[in-house]
């Protein structure tokens, strides 16, 4: 099931009071970026973002989910209707978050 551009633009509403909020398509979902750093993504209309020490720590009861099948898990963010959660969540995760790969 690929995720609505609906929940999406949700999301990236949600997240707009962070600057450099950027995402990209793929596959009927959605990879979310910030500052250039893969947070994690849209996936089947969940948020999901990386296992980093930060989100754990941030969302100790939080779900872990696969995005798709054979992915590595994630954890399943569940208080999208907070803007200052996601934000703080976004910027404690940053630090954790390995820088993409620049391609050849």
């Amino acid at each position: 099931m690929a995720s609505n551009k609906e929940y999406l633009d949700y999301i990236l509403d949600q997240l707009s009071d962070l600057e450099d909020i950027t995402y990209r398509a793929m596959m009927g979902e959605y990879i979310i970026y910030y500052r250039g750093r893969i947070v994690g993504g849209i996936y089947d209309d969940r948020f999901l973002v990386k296992p980093v020490k930060a989100a754990a720590e941030m969302m100790p009861d939080a779900k872990t989910e696969l995005p798709y099948e054979g992915a590595k898990e994630m954890l399943l963010v569940d208080d999208v209707d907070k803007r200052e959660f996601l934000k703080e969540l976004l910027e404690a995760m940053f630090p954790e978050l390995p820088a993409t790969k620049k391609k050849k």
